[in-house]
């Protein structure tokens, strides 16, 4: 193998997709409820995102940042009124690690402070800083480490402001409700104290969105639900349906001048052609709503399994707790059934992150596999 070893990889191999289903090379049908880690925002192969994406690339893909891009503009404003993050500013990336890595960053630069803090079970990233404040020490290069972070228990103000007192950190980030680590979120107390903090001590609240944001929890953004007005807002996964984007989302209050943050790929005119056309369609086609109204059906049919132990999550980011780890039922959900599922850091959690297009249709053929197995 020339490949560099670092994936254990199942015996599947897709070649094309169509909504909600992918096709491994003997035609067989897979319903995908991962939707390659929260990406699959869309569907797969939209028609519209399809033709949009073909005619652009026709016109042109790309080119860099050191010419004017109307594309760009024309998105950052779509974005933020869709989003209702009024008067926000667009920085735009190409990954959810590098919109993490950007806004702490810039909240550095901001707040001239070092020190960063996170949460026990929280993932931002494999960049340098990014995974400095992931919660997992296999995946901290020694090079990594030399960043000071900080972990803290998810809940605890009180350690919070003990940390926060000594006026040397300059981002507080935050996953209102946790990806990677299991989809635990804490209460809107938890999360407005965290908020009031960072602005009593002249700290950057970031809010990470990479996994949550554009639509999955039913909500644009999962801070929404707490009432919360972040400085700075990560995002990545299904801001392209697939296209590799990301972008922060920046307060008013933070200013801008010229070389304080670059990017050779990030914004450009295929990037944006992607986002405009996810926003479209998830507006037109109303999948904010659909991620609801799906989400209320996988409770009810979560309820007639007695080995559920917890329903976590909210939206179409969710997760289902076994008192036993999932390893060998999310495998023969797979290869017996044909459904793609995901796992977490919490090795009891089986990982639920459809397309937002998912009907309660294919949640019954899930609880049906789900049953047949168990």
């Amino acid at each position: 193998m020339s490949l560099f070893d670092v994936y254990p990889l199942f015996d599947v191999t897709p070649v094309r997709a169509q909504d909600v289903y992918v096709y491994d090379h003997d035609d067989v049908e897979y319903l995908d409820l991962y939707g390659g880690h929260a990406v699959i925002s869309i569907g797969h192969s939209h028609p519209e995102y399809v033709n949009n994406i073909s005619e652009q690339v026709s016109k042109i893909g790309f080119y860099s940042n050191a010419v004017q891009n109307p594309l760009q503009e024309a998105l950052a404003q779509r974005l933020v009124d869709f989003s209702g993050c009024k008067d926000y500013q667009l920085f735009m990336c190409n990954s959810g690690a590098e919109a993490n890595e950007n806004a702490l960053k810039l909240a550095s630069f901001h707040n001239r402070k070092h020190k960063v803090i996170a949460f026990k079970n929280g993932f931002h990233g494999r960049t340098s800083a990014a995974v400095a404040a992931t919660d997992n020490a296999k995946i901290i290069a020694p090079l990594n480490a030399q960043q000071e972070v900080e972990i803290i228990e998810l809940g605890d103000l009180e350690a919070v402001e003990k940390a926060l007192d000594k006026n040397n950190v300059c981002a507080v980030i935050v996953e209102c409700i946790q990806g990677v680590g299991g989809l635990d979120e804490d209460t809107t107390v938890f999360y407005q104290g965290l908020q009031a903090l960072c602005r009593q001590y002249n700290t950057s609240f970031i809010a990470d969105e990479v996994q949550s944001g554009f639509g999955r929890t039913g909500n644009f953004f999962a801070f929404q639900k707490h009432g919360l007005e972040p400085d700075i807002i990560s995002m990545a996964k299904g801001m392209g349906n697939g296209f590799p984007v990301g972008g922060i989302l920046i307060h008013p209050q933070i200013k801008a001048s010229y070389g304080l943050l670059g990017t050779t790929f990030g914004g450009n005119h295929l990037a944006c052609t992607a986002v405009s056309t996810v926003l479209n369609v998830i507006e037109k086609e109303q999948l904010m709503d659909n991620a609801k109204a799906v989400s209320a059906h996988f409770l009810k049919r979560a309820q007639e399994l007695p080995q559920v132990k917890n329903v976590k999550g909210r939206g179409l980011m969710l997760g289902l707790e076994f008192d036993f780890p999932i390893a060998t039922l999310r495998k023969n959900i797979l290869f017996n059934h044909h459904i793609f599922t995901g796992s977490a850091k919490n090795p009891n959690v089986i990982r639920i992150l459809p397309p937002l297009t998912i009907k309660e249709s294919h949640i019954d053929l899930f609880f049906d596999a789900l049953k047949a197995e168990l």
